[in-house]
């Protein structure tokens, strides 16, 4: 039986139409699961929208509309979203669905309540509509939240209460000896300063302030706060509540969607990073489940310096990119130029810069030089070892083209460069996550391969010696295959399109030992 593997998304609050942020969180989580699934693990990929609470609400008054109408408009051009950019998701959760999900964001209250977690209190504090959560003075600079720009409102009302402070030492406790893992590790260190000021939360609110949620079991007065709604998701997302109903923490044999838990990775923002490393590991342990296994944190596509939001209207419009330049140009710009773990600021003319010099005149140009090249040889079939040597890539550039013992992918790559140097590079980059990292180890080894071609001048080789240069071209096609294979997660499309003019199987894991190049459009086109 494959090993599983069970990644989500957040899901992204529906007040307004996805942006580039939103798309960035996508391309993340869909490589490493793609990623995954060429390891051969049995991969289930899960997003949703979030769509309860006083924002929607109040948005869906503005515009007109009812929440549900609002919401189920908005839910379709996030799924639209996920499509044209090749994102391959199992499932898509909506919060609303109550057949799906409700049933499971009550049973887990119930849980909490059955540990005494659950209690009524009066509260008093400062909402933040924008966060849809209560805030602080750290919070805000001059009376005004930070993050939105707008002033909170004082709210005094009865809500339940979650017993988070009980559960403050356990998730120390499990932070330090690893039981679940923050990513980036400074992270980690971020989370244990705010446990220090971390108090019991508010876990629900009136239902005649907010009837648009679930509600809280056994109180129709009182609406399941949207926090504590939203990150059951990722239980119910598999079943929790409908296909399952008990759950042991020590695990045993598992069917159905149950088998999947515990999240492996939780791919979310670092603006609700608390709510998953703090708050939603405190409800785990409160209900009796297994902790997530790492919580990827990634950070912000700026735009002039600030997060894009809605409400400052300085949003990036990922349609108008996937339109213009296509899917694989969006998630090579959101893989390569934007850190993992770190922040980046976009801007239009930037990313063209960006599809013109890497995608148009870099993978682009290479792969059609070599194809043109191979054209006029006539297909390449492999040469001898010892012929192979008299052009080697390794002397110029540290990269082994050997042949190998295994050419299975979860053994040694397809590519055979186990032993070389960009595979481990490459490797280690994505076992740690790190993919934009990973990616341009990629576009570092085309960069070399140009210099190969230029060094050894194959273009005029080709005409004075084609014997002699058919033995470079099998270097250049071979690694162009090669390459192929590492793209696959970050650019599927386009992998598929460099193997199919080289003449390879789309999902050939075997040595390649022909090649024969085929007449193609250019990968990346000229874009005005």
């Amino acid at each position: 039986m494959a090993e599983k593997f069970y990644i989500t998304t957040s899901i992204p609050y529906l007040n307004a139409p996805p942006h580039l942020g939103h798309a960035l969180e996508y391309l993340q989580a869909d490589v490493l699961a793609r990623h995954q699934r060429l390891l051969g693990k049995d991969v289930f990929f899960l997003s949703g929208t979030d769509e309860h609470g006083a924002k929607v609400a109040r948005t869906a008054e503005t515009a007109g509309k009812t929440p549900k109408e609002f919401v189920d408009n908005l839910a379709k051009i996030f799924q639209d979203l996920l499509g044209k950019l090749s994102i391959s998701n199992d499932d898509f959760l909506r919060t609303s669905d109550q057949a799906r999900h409700w049933p499971g964001a009550q049973l887990l209250w119930e849980k909490l309540a059955a540990s005494g977690d659950i209690y009524k209190g009066l509260y008093k504090g400062l909402y933040c509509v924008g966060h849809e959560a209560f805030i602080t003075e750290k919070d805000m600079e001059g009376g005004i939240c930070v993050l939105h720009k707008k002033s909170p409102e004082a709210v005094e009302e009865e809500n339940y209460f979650f017993k988070l402070s009980k559960y403050t030492n356990r998730l120390k406790e499990a932070l330090m000896k690893g039981e679940f893992q923050i990513l980036p590790e400074w992270r980690k260190t971020e989370t244990l300063n705010m446990l220090k000021e971390i108090g019991d939360v508010s876990f629900s609110r009136p239902a005649k302030d907010i009837s648009w949620g679930v509600p809280v079991p056994g109180d129709a007065t009182q609406t399941i706060y949207v926090w504590s709604d939203a990150l059951a998701n990722y239980l119910t997302g598999i079943g929790f509540g409908t296909e399952w109903t008990e759950f042991s923490a020590k695990g045993g044999s598992a069917s159905g969607g149950k088998k999947y838990w515990p999240a492996d990775v939780h791919v979310v923002g670092k603006d609700i990073m608390k709510f998953h490393t703090i708050f939603w590991p405190a409800m785990l342990m409160s209900a009796g489940l297994p902790l997530p296994k790492i919580i990827f944190v990634h950070g912000f596509i700026n735009m002039k310096g600030e997060k894009m939001s809605k409400s400052l209207g300085n949003v990036a419009d990922p349609f108008q990119l996937l339109e213009k330049y296509g899917a694989d140009a969006v998630r090579f710009y959101l893989a390569h130029e934007v850190p993992a773990f770190g922040d980046s600021d976009y801007s239009l003319e930037h990313f063209h810069e960006v599809y013109e010099g890497f995608l148009m005149n870099g993978l682009g140009n290479l792969l059609s030089r070599t194809v043109k090249m191979m054209s006029v040889l006539g297909a390449i079939s492999r040469p001898e070892e010892s012929a192979l040597a008299r052009y080697p890539i390794k002397k110029s550039f540290n990269f082994l083209m050997s042949e190998g013992k295994s050419w299975s992918f979860e053994e040694a790559s397809p590519m055979s460069l186990a032993d070389g140097a960009l595979w481990p590079a490459y490797q280690k980059a994505m076992d740690s996550y790190d993919i934009s990292s990973a990616i341009k180890n990629v576009w570092i080894f085309l960069g070399r391969l140009d210099e190969y071609i230029e060094g050894y001048k194959v273009y005029k080789m080709a005409k004075s010696n084609p014997e002699e240069a058919k033995i470079i071209l099998w270097h250049l096609a071979y690694s162009l295959a090669s390459v192929a294979w590492m793209i696959k997660p970050f650019m599927p499309d386009t992998a598929d399109k460099i193997l199919s003019v080289l003449g390879v199987t789309a999902n050939s894991r075997e040595p390649w030992i022909k090649f024969s190049a085929k007449e193609s459009a250019h990968l990346f086109p000229r874009v005005k």
